[in-house]
């Protein structure tokens, strides 16, 4: 079932993250809405983790770590 993404373009938010830029989070948006079309369904902490890494907050190691474990907590 398909569930549109909530985007604020005013306050730069992304399903309540907010994003640094309005260009970001128009590029995250447009990214995950394509997948959403092959039933990707995407979550505020998925978002939250992405825009971490995006802003080097996390490294690639942790990011892939952390997706890991919250996919196997989806997947349990």
């Amino acid at each position: 079932m398909y569930n549109p993404l909530k985007i604020d373009r005013e306050n730069l938010t992304l399903m309540g993250i907010k994003f640094p830029d309005l260009a970001s989070l128009e590029a995250t948006a447009n990214a995950i809405g394509s997948n959403m079309f092959e039933g990707f369904e995407p979550s505020p902490e998925l978002i939250q983790l992405y825009l971490e890494w995006k802003q080097n907050i996390i490294s690639p190691t942790v990011f892939l770590q952390r997706l890991k474990e919250m996919y196997a907590l989806q997947i349990s």
